[in-house]
């Protein structure tokens, strides 16, 4: 977490209170109360605001390490044998306005996700206000039964932003929370779109990583295989190795292909 901290940067108190001040006067209320969130996140300040709404600050230094991991993730890409198919944003306003709209188009398709409120820059900064959910849980904070039964449910979300065009690029376990049974993704990032079906496969094969240390390989391949065709599948196979290295997945990929190919012998 110190690295994370470190990588993220601080912004100092004084902007703080300066963009707790103007979403004072955005949303009418003479003060608000902010509760920062110590989240495992590289690229961004998270927040909650009254217990009503969730704010991600981003700076031009968060903006920096976005190019930084976008680069190392499509030599990752190379890696497994397709063209990178990551794309990065030149400034902090431009990343919150780009998840803004992939909120709001995932909400369109079906798929949970916080309701989106506005994104706007404040002094260099790109400020994203979204819906707080409250009482969530993350993925990797289920039981093994409560991720066996949502299992499918990740892979049902996916594969209707897949069947529209939309890659997430960017699914770990931090970014699938359960409220009332309900699974709902956040945090899509952006990927080209000449790029999509490679991206579509990566974003199952971060799937088989997120649920894989929560469920076991096979559940979590059962749970792949019940949604999408082996071919697919099997093509995230070639991208596992590649998640297995990023510092927001732990898993056994060896095991996991074992149990993929089980599936196409």
């Amino acid at each position: 977490m110190g690295v994370r901290r470190l990588v993220r940067g601080r912004i100092e108190w004084p902007r703080l209170e300066e963009v707790a001040r103007e979403l004072a006067e955005r949303y009418d209320r003479e003060f608000v109360h902010v509760r920062f969130l110590d989240a495992g996140n590289w690229l961004s300040t998270p927040m909650v605001v009254d217990e009503e709404l969730f704010v991600k600050l981003i700076t031009p230094q968060n903006s920096v390490v976005h190019a930084v991991f976008t680069t190392g993730r499509n030599l990752g890409a190379f890696s497994s044998g397709v063209e990178g198919f990551f794309e990065h944003f030149d400034t902090p306003v431009q990343m919150v306005e780009h998840e803004l709209k992939a909120t709001r188009r995932m909400r369109d398709l079906g798929v949970n996700a916080p309701e989106p409120v506005e994104a706007f820059e404040l002094e260099g900064l790109g400020i994203l206000v979204l819906e707080y959910l409250p009482e969530f849980e993350a993925l990797d904070d289920l039981s093994l039964a409560e991720a066996e039964a949502r299992a499918p449910s990740v892979f049902e979300s996916l594969s209707r932003m897949h069947a529209a065009g939309l890659a997430h690029g960017d699914l770990r376990a931090e970014n699938v929370l359960v409220l009332d049974e309900e699974v709902y993704i956040i945090d899509a990032t952006s990927v080209r779109e000449d790029g999509r079906e490679d991206a579509c496969a990566y974003d199952v094969a971060c799937g088989l990583a997120a649920l894989t240390p929560v469920v076991g390989a096979r559940p979590a391949v059962d749970a792949a295989v019940e949604v999408y065709p082996l071919s697919v599948v099997l093509a995230a196979r070639e991208f596992l190795d590649f998640v297995n290295i990023r510092p927001d997945h732990d898993f056994e990929a060896a095991v996991v292909k074992a149990e993929i190919e089980k599936r196409a012998s």
